[in-house]
């Protein structure tokens, strides 16, 4: 058995299984006792199915060993995010708002795809109170913590799922992406993550005020293995009327192909933020690697404007709307920040909330001009490295504009694909990101740009605090 088996990618262990060097019972059972050891440190897990999983995975294991597996993933750990259906479980989004006896009797799209691909369901991971800020923690379960220093936050909301691929328990993870969700704590844990474009993978139910915002999409540590849980996630699913046209892409396709030729804008000071002048530095470096793999870059201003004055009521009204579908009774056991800005939200007009509405038309507008000239936007994933995991979200200290989304958001209110993929670790030995943003529907030449990125400086690291 390989001495570092939870580090192996998904594609490390299709091969593996193939050849019968391992099998998934051997796989699951090392992703479950790593759990076990790990999670009173880390507290990734809402829930961990063991049951399910060793059942899962032999049966895995025997179609494997038939020479039948259902997919390139079958047999291989995953992790699903509290904030959607997985059959059998409650689905309580980090609230004791929520009720924990309400039992769901069918997967969510993500996770009805993924059993289907014959991918073993470890676990549900943490997240913030109904996924609403960029760290993770909540009323419900307390902290979760980044195993590169677990003093620091792994980000969020998916942040139970980047803690968990980052720390080997499990090669992928499923995360939800409304401001950031999957970038941030990908940016934050050494990883790599795509938000897929709006529409691209089925989601269900779409009833929460953020659905127009939010993607699902994977978790990893390599560019390959997100490549291929997108084409999963990414099968069609009745369910989501607001679902795109089903194109049945494999996203592994031309992966390594190269890019010549691509056309790079760089922006460091998006929306006009700058990032600390060390991850500005590493993501300078990281761009001058793209161009000499044959892209040509030019480094462009703020691409549009700060998004704060148009956006606050924006947000504030939304989070209002949740607030609203609590009953009165049950709002003190909120977090305060989500509350307040609940109740921040209840004096927006609806001119206001529609003047933002049609801004929200605007960039996107922009955006899609923008892309008529270039392949790629690309930016820091996040102004600064991890904070700590006490930190006071939306506070001077850690600011949601100025810190938090100020470059992922705006690709939320645009739909448009974006990635995060690691460039390097800062002196405080914590990691960066670097985003790379696409027109609507061209994930392709995100995956690409990152994968050629990747051949060239990989990135497979192993947090110090994954073992202790």
């Amino acid at each position: 058995m390989p001495r570092d088996i939870a580090f192996l990618s998904a594609e490390d262990l299709r091969i593996r299984y193939a050849t019968g060097e391992l099998d998934p019972g051997m796989v699951v059972e090392d992703a479950l006792g790593r759990a076990e050891r790990l999670e009173g440190k880390l507290n990734a897990f809402r829930l961990i199915d063991e049951e399910g999983a060793l059942r899962d995975a032999a049966a895995s294991t025997k179609r494997w060993r038939r020479g039948r597996p259902l997919s390139k993933l079958d047999g291989v750990p995953v992790s699903i995010k509290d904030i959607v259906a997985v059959k059998g479980t409650a689905t309580l989004c980090g609230s004791l708002t929520t009720n924990p006896d309400a039992i769901s009797t069918e997967d969510c799209p993500a996770a009805a795809r993924l059993r289907e691909a014959g991918a073993i369901l470890v676990g549900k991971t943490h997240t913030s109170e109904f996924g609403w800020k960029g760290i993770t923690d909540s009323p419900l379960h307390g902290t979760t913590r980044n195993p590169w220093n677990p003093e620091h936050s792994p980000g969020g909301s998916s942040g139970g799922a980047g803690a968990a691929v980052a720390a080997g328990i499990g090669p992928l993870a499923h995360g939800t992406d409304a401001g950031g969700s999957i970038r941030i704590p990908s940016s934050y844990c050494g990883l790599y993550g795509i938000k897929p474009t709006f529409g691209r993978v089925p989601h269900s139910p779409n009833e929460s005020p953020f659905c127009t915002l939010s993607s699902g999409g994977p978790i990893a540590r390599s560019v390959r293995d997100a490549a291929r849980m997108l084409t999963i996630l990414s099968q069609p699913d009745p369910r989501d009327w607001y679902a795109a046209a089903p194109q049945g892409i494999d996203f592994e396709q031309g992966l390594d192909s190269g890019i010549p030729g691509l056309r790079i804008a760089y922006s460091p000071a998006l929306g006009g933020i700058r990032a600390d002048a060390e991850v500005e530095s590493l993501v300078s470096a990281a761009v001058r690697k793209l161009e000499t793999l044959g892209a040509t870059v030019d480094e462009v201003g703020p691409v549009f404007d700060p998004l704060r004055p148009v956006f606050e009521d924006y947000w504030k009204a939304t989070f209002a709307y949740l607030l609203k579908g609590i009953p009165e009774e049950k709002r003190a056991l909120l977090d305060p920040g989500l509350r307040q800005l609940g109740e921040e939200g209840m004096t927006v007009g609806l001119d206001s909330y529609h003047q933002a509405v049609t801004a929200r038309v605007r960039l996107g507008v922009r955006m899609e001009r923008f892309h008529q000239q270039y392949d790629l936007l690309v930016t820091p994933t996040m102004p600064t490295t991890a904070p700590r995991a006490d930190v006071v979200y939306h506070s001077a200290e850690y600011d949601r504009w100025e810190h938090a989304v100020p470059y992922t958001v705006p690709f939320n209110l645009t739909g448009q694909p974006a990635a995060s993929i690691p460039v390097g670790l800062a002196s405080n030995g914590l990691p960066v990101g670097m985003q790379l943003v696409a027109a609507r529907f061209q994930e392709l030449k995100i995956l690409r740009a990152s994968r050629a990125f990747e051949q060239m400086a990989p990135f497979t690291m192993k947090p110090p605090a994954a073992d202790r």
